[in-house]
């Protein structure tokens, strides 16, 4: 019998990717897409500075005009006088970074401990995480108001820290669970045969393979904490322990809403999120071949 060589399989079909030899029609027709696109992303960010430099006598700009008649960036210098913004940004910073760096921690171990090891309750307890994620977050003010009072930790800026890290590990650790599942278990069992323990595997043979998946959780983490308002209004009552998004509202009267300097901040608070985005892009390029192949 002739040998009959077996065809590789063909995992992804390139048929409905974009290549630059495609027809004339077809480039037209994906980079106007690109371009309307774009367009509707930018829009909202390009209007937001447009208001932050609109002169405060005018209640809002012009929504098709490039730039504001007599521009200027009054606002920015308005708000930072009128304000304790490097505060805020500094509190927002710290409770971010912190709450972030903990529940990723913690989310690693978790999701780690639910790939690898089969005990009891194990798909229970992975139910209930994501049962906790059913309940929005004002059914639990109440409640967190009552416990946080009993605790002392009532105006107390870290202690956003615990009901950001709680509400955030369930996610986090389904989703580093899903990086863990495609990593070979024969990696892990090849260190345990040269003698390492089950947490040196863990930092030096596991760790370095998942950092697309700390990357993508501690983006996530990170700008929900950021951005978050609700929790932080009901623990926080002292404006020095305020965060940005706590700070933003008071650029809102009861009678006067000062958009342009509402509109300067709401642009600041975007900083620190493009700085870490930029960071973490390379791994978050790296996160999309991540899980394509099992063992």
């Amino acid at each position: 019998m002739a040998d009959v060589k077996a065809k590789p399989k063909k995992l992804i079909d390139r048929s409905f990717f974009f290549d630059r030899k495609d027809s004339v029609g077809t480039l037209i027709y994906v980079y106007l897409s690109l371009i309307f696109m774009s367009i509707v992303a930018a829009y909202p960010i390009w209007y937001i500075f447009v208001s932050s430099i609109t002169p405060g006598d005018k209640i809002m700009p012009d929504p098709f005009s490039f730039l504001p008649e007599g521009a200027t960036f009054d606002n920015y210098v308005q708000a930072f006088k009128t304000k304790p913004i490097l505060l805020w940004m500094f509190n927002s910073l710290v409770v971010s970074l912190v709450s972030t760096v903990v529940a990723v921690i913690c989310a690693l171990l978790a999701g780690y401990g639910l790939s690898r090891y089969r005990f009891p309750m194990r798909w229970p307890l992975m139910i209930l995480l994501l049962v906790t994620q059913m309940f929005p977050a004002p059914m639990i003010l109440l409640p967190l108001y009552i416990l946080m009072g009993k605790l002392g930790l009532m105006n107390h800026l870290m202690a956003l820290t615990v009901p950001y890290v709680a509400t955030s590990i369930p996610f986090t650790t389904w989703l580093v669970k899903g990086f863990f599942d495609t990593i070979p278990r024969s990696l892990e069992e090849s260190a345990y045969i040269d003698g390492a323990s089950v947490m040196t595997t863990f930092f030096r043979v596991i760790m370095p393979l998942v950092q697309p998946a700390i990357a993508v959780s501690a983006i996530f983490t990170f700008l929900g904490f950021w951005s978050e308002y609700i929790v932080a209004r009901v623990i926080i009552m002292s404006e020095k322990f305020y965060t940005l998004p706590l700070g933003l509202m008071l650029f809102r009267g009861e009678h006067n809403t000062k958009w342009g300097q509402y509109s300067a901040v709401a642009l600041i608070t975007t900083i620190p999120v493009v700085i870490i985005f930029t960071m973490l892009s390379k791994q978050i390029v790296g996160n999309l071949t991540v899980g394509s192949l099992k063992d």
